[in-house]
């Protein structure tokens, strides 16, 4: 059974007429705004937070995925930079110490 703003009205004014305005407004202020059928339960919580925490570990997941993606890259990268520089650095010496052997 829904409970309507008519009906809501109709229990307000009995109760005035029963125990008076103050305590008839009291009483009323302790029933929800709604019916009951809008209001959470325990199980619609859990529920919610089961699934609140099933998107947090997808997301833990993709972003673990995300870095280790992004580390190795940074790591070929810095390997090939690395490499690179002690490729020219060897080269350098040799052709120093190539024209250093001919002014001699």
């Amino acid at each position: 059974m829904t409970i309507s703003e008519h009906s809501r009205h109709e229990l307000y004014t009995r109760l005035q007429e029963a125990l008076g305005s103050e305590a008839a407004t009291t009483l009323m202020e302790h029933l929800p705004p709604v019916g009951w059928a809008d209001v959470a339960t325990k199980r619609d919580l859990d529920l919610t937070l089961e699934a609140l925490d099933l998107k947090l570990d997808a997301l833990e997941h993709r972003l673990l995925a995300t870095f280790r993606s992004e580390m190795g890259s940074m790591q070929r990268t810095f390997i090939l930079a690395l490499v690179g520089s002690v490729s020219g650095s060897t080269l350098t010496a040799a052709g120093l110490a190539f024209a250093a052997a001919r002014l001699v």
